[in-house]
This record gives C-alpha cells, structure tokens and sequence, in this order.
C-alpha cells in the first residue's frame, strides 16, 4: 500500500470518529480525496465510507439503546427528499458557494455549544413545529446530499436544539439519518460517474473502525466530552469552507 493510500486509510478512521459525536469529519479526506482524483469525484466518492461508517455507529448506539426511532421515522421523508434534490444538483454545480454559507453557521453553531452548555446534554421539548422541521430537515438533507462537509454538525444541531434531543441520542438518531440518506443520494453520484470505488472502499475500513469507536465511547461516557470534540470539529470545517 503507498504511502498516500495509508494516509487516506488513517484519516478516515480520524473523520470516522469524529463524524459520529459531531461531524465535519469529511475536512480531512476531501481534500486528500481531492488530490488524487478531482473535486466531483471527491465529493462523490466519499459518500461511500459515509454509508459504511453511520451503518458502524448504528451498530454500536443501537447496542447501548440510544437510537430514538419513534422520533427519527418522522424525520426521514423531508431529508430523503431533500438528500435526493441536492444530490441531483451536485452532479451539476459547484457546491463552492454554499459551504461559504454553511460556515457561518458552523461557526455560529460552536458558539452554541460552548455557551447554551445544558440545551446539548440534556432532552427538551421540541422547539421546532411540524412545518418548521419539515422545512429545516429538508435543508438540510439538501445540504448533505448536495456537499456532505459538516453536515453532521448542522443535524445535531437541528436535532439537539430544535428537535429536543439529548447529544447522545441524537447522535443515535444522526447516524440512522445519514445512513439512510446516503442510500438516495449515492446512486446520483454513480450514475454521474463521480465514484472512485477502489478509492471509496480504502476509505470505509477506517471511517467504519473510527465510527464503531466514538460511538461505544460516547454510550459508555456521555455527551460532555462528545460536545468538544463538536466545538473542535464545527471551527474546524468552517476555516476550511472559508478558506478552500
């Protein structure tokens, strides 16, 4: 194995970790991914060991019952649909505009879960009425189908703040989002030809490990620590979209 293909396999398992108590992970191998082929197919080919890492983290926060599927079945039809259009659009456009946008909520989004300490680690009630999180998870579905790069963040944050969940569960409930939106959105990238599977599969041994880990972590140890790893992950992916 070269050099570059080994350190490939060690930032997934990196991004792996980090995208299942957070997210923004995808900062480390896009750009690598990059390297190697170009931006569509980077951006296509991750997609990837995004499926086999949230199928990982399910594993293990279904194995510590902190998956709330009651709650997240309602949430999957606006993402799917959202995931489905902004997949579609990607394999037309460049996605470059709009992670400028994203980072400044990335940024805005740290600075919550610095400062509103007791809303990440603890349920509440829902803030966000059917309308406004049928809206709010299409968005963001369209996001993630349309550039994936600190999605996760934006979920949790929808799921925590808006939709009342604790950051462990919805962690749980993030992976099974992901996961299942992924399935929609991969098939555009492939039929657009934007997949390096060789490339791909290197990349979900060590998203798969990475994600297995934070997650049995995150179960055994709670979401204080998972909510820096958060903060260190949404400043991170916005410096990037700011600055690439």
């Amino acid at each position: 194995m070269t050099p570059e293909l080994v350190l490939l396999l060690l930032a997934g398992f990196a991004t792996g970790f980090i995208n299942a108590v957070a997210g923004g992970g995808s900062a480390l191998t896009i750009p690598l991914l990059t390297i190697m082929s170009d931006a569509n197919i980077a951006n296509g080919t991750n997609r990837v060991p995004v499926l086999f890492a949230n199928l990982a983290g399910l594993a293990a926060y279904q194995r510590g019952d902190s998956v709330p599927w009651s709650k997240v079945k309602v949430l999957l039809p606006p993402v799917l649909a959202g995931a489905g259009l902004g997949a579609w659009v990607a394999t037309r456009i460049s996605p470059d505009g709009m992670q400028r946008v994203f980072a400044v909520v990335l940024l805005l989004v740290a600075v919550s879960a610095v400062v509103n300490t007791k809303q990440w680690l603890e349920e509440a009630p829902s803030r966000l009425g059917p309308a406004g999180r049928a809206i709010a998870f299409f968005l963001i579905g369209f996001y993630g189908g349309f550039v994936q790069i600190g999605v996760g963040i934006l979920l949790l944050t929808a799921l925590v703040l808006g939709s009342g969940f604790s950051m462990l569960r919805g962690n749980g409930a993030k992976v099974v989002i992901i996961g299942t939106y992924t399935l929609v959105a991969l098939p555009f990238y492939f039929w657009a030809g934007h997949v390096d599977l060789g490339l791909g599969v290197i990349l979900a041994f060590g998203f798969s490990s990475g994600a297995y880990l934070a997650a049995r972590l995150a179960v055994s140890k709670g979401s204080v620590w998972a909510r820096w790893v958060l903060v260190v992950a949404a400043v991170g992916a916005a410096i990037r979209m700011m600055f690439t």
